[in-house]
């Protein structure tokens, strides 16, 4: 390829065609995916608190996703990365030892990356306390 030439075209981006966050969140998804969480997330994190390195920021996020004061688009984005958690089909399944839980760290990852500053201090914490109660057990 040329210097001159472009590896692809030109996209345009119109802001006024862009989905409205208030728009993108679906209720009857979000409705579904704290259902999922609410069913499957403490069983899950309890029998794997202690082989997965993301289980502290797991932990936060939940917290996070159940406090009043999080934003309504930070909680959906929350409760689909913890409802992927739990979810006993994803991308690698979680029984392949030492790459089951890449997928869903990952997502965790991107997750706080994008919404991380919605994590507070108390959110952290309780998620240390909850940890160590887990991992003690």
């Amino acid at each position: 390829m040329s210097a001159g030439k472009k590896a692809s075209p030109d996209v345009s981006f119109d802001p006024s065609e862009a989905i409205a966050p208030e728009k993108a969140l679906v209720p009857s998804v979000m409705r579904v995916n704290e259902e999922r969480v609410e069913r499957g997330f403490w069983p899950k994190i309890r029998k794997t608190a202690a082989r997965v390195p993301f289980a502290g920021e797991a932990l936060a996020v939940w917290f996070c996703a159940k406090d009043e004061e999080t934003p309504l688009a930070a909680k959906g984005m929350m409760l689909a990365a913890l409802a992927y958690f739990v979810m006993p089909v994803d991308a690698i399944p979680d029984f392949i030892a030492g790459l089951g839980f890449t997928d869903d760290a990952a997502v965790f990852t991107a997750l706080l990356a994008i919404l991380g500053k919605n994590l507070k201090p108390r959110h952290r914490e309780a998620a240390k306390r909850a940890l160590e109660r887990l991992r003690s057990d």
